[in-house]
This record gives C-alpha cells, sequence and structure tokens, in this order.
C-alpha cells in the first residue's frame, strides 16, 4: 500500500502522531464523505464531526484514551495530521482550507467523557423505564 509508506515517511518527519492516527483519519473521511452524501472535499469542521461520530461508535468512552495513545489530545491535531498528509499528497486542499479550522472546535473531555457518560446514562434510564412498565 502506498500510503502505508508515506505514513512511515509522516511519522520520521513529525514523530507527535502514531500511524493508526493517520489511518483513522483517512477512514474518518470517508465516513464523513458517506454521511453528509460528499463525494470530494469536505471543510476541517465537517471533518472533526465525522472524527467524533466514528470515534464515540468505534470506541465509545475509551475513544478519548485511544487518541491520547496515538499523539492526539486536541483537535488541532487532528489538523495537523490532515496538513501532514496534504504536505505528503495523501489528501488535497482548497486554498480556503487552513490549520486554524481545526484549533478548540470541541473538547475532548466534552464530547468523549461527560456527553457519552449522559448518553449512556439516559440509554440505561430509558432501557429501566422499558423493564419496569412491562
Amino acid at each position: 500500500m502506498r500510503d502505508h509508506h508515506n505514513f512511515k515517511n509522516i511519522v520520521e518527519q513529525d514523530a507527535r502522531y502514531t500511524i493508526e492516527a493517520y489511518i483513522f483519519v483517512l477512514e474518518a473521511l470517508q465516513y464523513t464523505r458517506k454521511k453528509i452524501h460528499a463525494k470530494g472535499h469536505v471543510t476541517g469542521q465537517q471533518l472533526l464531526e465525522g472524527i467524533k461520530d466514528l470515534a464515540l461508535e468505534r470506541y465509545g468512552s475509551m475513544a478519548k484514551m485511544v487518541f491520547e495513545h496515538w499523539g492526539v489530545a486536541k483537535t488541532i491535531d487532528f489538523g495537523n495530521i490532515v496538513i501532514n498528509m496534504v504536505n505528503e499528497k495523501i489528501l488535497s486542499k482548497t486554498p480556503e482550507d487552513k490549520l486554524e479550522d481545526f484549533k478548540n472546535v470541541y473538547n475532548f473531555d466534552d464530547v468523549f467523557v461527560k456527553e457519552y457518560q449522559l448518553k449512556l446514562n439516559k440509554r440505561q434510564h430509558k432501557h429501566r423505564s422499558r423493564n419496569t412498565n412491562h
């Protein structure tokens, strides 16, 4: 796979993030395109929403920990990953795309810990309500 070789080049030049982080961003890009019915370009904000949704779907309450293991602690880190892939010609960008598009879009504690816990509590409450009504 050509991209795998490119990821090795990127990681050798910028060791902040693991190869898994790069692969996940590409998977999240495909996920986002499918979700919003886009054939080509997606914005940084759209990609970050797709990253969030895919991470919660795939890793649940462990998403923040998985990202930290990959070297990703903030949304700007995904921007750095995208820029590295653009520089390596794995991805392309428009003149309007900027690293700042990824800055402070959401807080990992809020979306991967607190909001996930709230959703989980609501599901458990709904499940308990169904069981007591039968």
